[in-house]
């Protein structure tokens, strides 16, 4: 199930998969390791329902339009929450945590370059491990 890439020529690189992301939809747990980058206004990402054999499984999404373009919203399953802060200059994000929620990167403060790395850390939780940017829980 690795989206690793390598390549040798005597040197192991090895880099996650890159996946652009144009139209609302889901992703699934054989993408997990994967980058998914989002140019495209007002997109909605579903995020698969975590089970006991795919804990641990990462996806990371990231802005990759211009600034104060994109509103991307990523949406755990019914019973999953995503848990967790991004520490930012301004003000934290900090995710409710309430099942069901999607997170959001706001379009108004939206960056090219935002991020958002999410791990499955038990069979109903999302924490957010990594991220750059304004990212807001749905009310």
């Amino acid at each position: 199930m690795s989206t690793k890439i390598t390549t040798s020529n005597d040197v192991l690189r090895a880099r996650s998969k890159q996946i652009t992301l144009t139209d609302t939809g889901s992703v699934y747990a054989n993408q997990a390791g994967s980058e998914f980058n989002i140019a495209t206004d007002a997109k909605i990402i579903s995020l698969p329902l975590i089970s006991a054999e795919n804990l641990g499984m990462e996806f990371t999404f990231r802005n990759s339009g211009a600034d104060g373009n994109n509103i991307i919203t990523i949406s755990p399953a019914a019973t999953d929450a995503v848990v967790g802060t991004i520490a930012n200059a301004a003000a934290d994000s900090v995710s409710g945590g309430v099942a069901g929620k999607d997170i959001i990167n706001t379009k108004a403060t939206a960056n090219l370059g935002d991020f958002i790395k999410l791990t499955a850390l038990s069979t109903t939780k999302w924490v957010i491990s990594a991220g750059v940017g304004i990212w807001a829980s749905q009310s």
